[in-house]
């Protein structure tokens, strides 16, 4: 079975928020490939707000792979960076409520939980991230726990941000394609795995 792998963009978005998780999955997917022949286990694509250019952090180009209209995910992994813009947009915190409703699996990398938040999907729950100036009165459901990596809420998985997106991605592998894929990918990304 091949799962469709969705990573949203966004301006000032974190970039190894979201290079690390395309890198772990397209990695599998060579990886794989060598070993198991078939259907490749995932998909993995960029999905922007539209397809213009974005800037992420630092100013690195971006163009988004798909837009809003060509969603039809198994999972949607949300970014951090600087997300203040993204949480002022309706139709954003909209799209992902009803593209989460769909996927089998959701996670957020660092301040990424607080566009779930937003999406009434962590309410009440421990996130790793790391609390902007003034986004406590903004989101009170929101608990943040700094010193964890990965907390785990079944389908959501809210990770520290930048390197823990790829612990996150590592582990959403082991989930949806077993450990020993999981483990295989670590090795040929020279990746310490803290769950090796």
């Amino acid at each position: 079975m091949t799962h469709s792998i969705g990573i949203y963009v966004f301006d000032d978005v974190e970039v190894l928020d979201v290079t690390g998780p395309y890198e772990v999955f397209t990695c599998a997917m060579r990886v794989s490939a060598r070993t198991t022949p078939g259907a490749p286990p995932f998909r993995v694509r960029t999905i922007g707000r539209t397809s213009a250019l974005l800037r992420a952090r630092a100013g690195l180009a971006v163009f988004p792979e798909s837009d809003f209209g060509g969603a039809g995910l198994d999972v949607l992994i949300v970014p951090g960076g600087v997300v203040d813009a993204e949480l002022a947009k309706p139709d954003v915190t909209a799209w992902i409520a009803a593209v989460a409703r769909d996927c089998e699996l959701v996670a957020a990398i660092g301040t990424g939980a607080f566009l779930l938040t937003q999406a009434g999907l962590l309410d009440g729950r421990q996130v790793a991230a790391r609390q902007p100036a003034g986004m406590v009165p903004a989101l009170p459901e929101l608990r943040i726990e700094g010193k964890r990596r990965l907390p785990e809420h079944g389908a959501i998985v809210a990770a520290g941000g930048v390197t823990a997106g790829i612990d996150l991605s590592l582990q959403l592998v082991e989930r949806l394609a077993g450990r020993e894929l999981a483990l295989a990918t670590a090795r040929h990304m020279d990746y310490d795995w803290g769950r090796a």
